[in-house]
């Protein structure tokens, strides 16, 4: 049964959360700290915190359009060997929508490690999924002390060659609905059905998303503070991020912490040609593509998701 320990507050700062319930998942603990620029993040917690029992910390950061539930079935798989922080990203799921910062990649980073320090964690295990294994990637570079690694899924690392990006690109279509400011909030409150579209483009037909946990992701996505950080994220990343990778200034970054690559051989957005670790400037990196599976691996492969974390982190630091 989850629990929840206090109620979303509204500063001058912030905008409205989600007053919605949030979802019951049987073992999970819920939290609200404050970040960076006192914005208030929402935490789910599972597995034990202190003691002799207490497991390796991994924080698992989320994508896009979901919030912490979409780690619901690879929670019950790690629960009791790490101790699991699914952290909700500035503006999704319960998490404060922030009106000026905390949407472009540095400022998402940011407010990650000032949620850690709030958690007295020095070093954690990290794992993300689309837009959380891009924040991912940033911290690894920019705090590489601060990490024993790092899986990242259904995402490119920030060297894929050239060739395969443009390749590629017009899979994105549907970031131009979602990015232009004024208009990609509208169309996500107006339009749910895309946030609908999305998720059931994103995985097989073998694993098709329940009907509740379809309608809680579109439900959570168009929400007025979820509508209004999409658009920002993916402005943030037009007006950062895109100018970053084309001017190659991505390549006079190392990364050096270990990073393990996962992504489905049928996603239709991260295609395989997007995971090449050839000349990456990086000490550990690898990559595996799942086959029969798509966008969506927690959901769809939480088995081997759970097997890579084992892999990558058993040895990991202890709180």
């Amino acid at each position: 049964m989850a629990e929840t320990t206090e109620t979303t507050v509204t500063t001058a700062t912030t905008r409205h959360t989600d007053p919605r319930p949030l979802p019951e998942l049987l073992g999970v603990r819920h939290h609200f700290i404050e970040g960076a620029d006192g914005v208030r993040l929402h935490l789910a917690e599972a597995g034990p915190a202190t003691g002799a029992g207490a497991g390796i910390p991994l924080l698992l950061l989320h994508g896009f359009p979901q919030h912490w539930y979409a780690w619901r079935h690879l929670l019950p798989l790690l629960d009791g060997e790490f101790r699991l922080l699914c952290l909700d990203l500035p503006g999704f799921g319960w998490s404060q929508a922030p009106r000026r910062t905390g949407y472009t990649t540095d400022d998402r980073a940011r407010l990650v490690l000032s949620a850690l320090d709030r958690l007295g964690l020095e070093r954690v295990g990290l794992v993300g999924h689309d837009w959380g294994a891009w924040t991912g990637f940033e911290l690894a570079l920019r705090a590489p002390e601060r990490f024993t690694g790092l899986l990242a899924l259904n995402m490119t690392h920030p060297w894929p060659r050239q060739r395969a990006l443009l390749g590629t690109a017009w899979r994105f279509w549907y970031t131009a609905l979602l990015e232009y400011p004024g208009v990609g909030r509208r169309v996500v409150r107006r339009h749910p059905g895309l946030l609908a579209h999305l998720l059931r483009r994103g995985v097989t037909a073998a694993t098709p998303w329940s009907e509740a946990e379809s309608a809680e992701y579109v439900t959570a996505g168009s929400t007025p503070d979820a509508a209004y950080a999409a658009e920002r994220l993916h402005w943030g990343f037009v007006v950062r991020d895109i100018p970053r990778l084309a001017l190659g200034r991505y390549r006079h970054r190392r990364l050096t912490v270990p990073t393990r690559l996962l992504g489905g051989v049928l996603d239709p957005v991260i295609r395989p040609a997007l995971l090449s670790t050839t000349g990456a400037p990086a000490d550990d990196l690898t990559a595996e593509v799942l086959p029969g599976c798509g966008h969506f691996l927690p959901h769809e492969r939480p088995e081997e998701v759970a097997r890579a974390a084992r892999r990558l982190f058993a040895a990991g630091v202890r709180p």
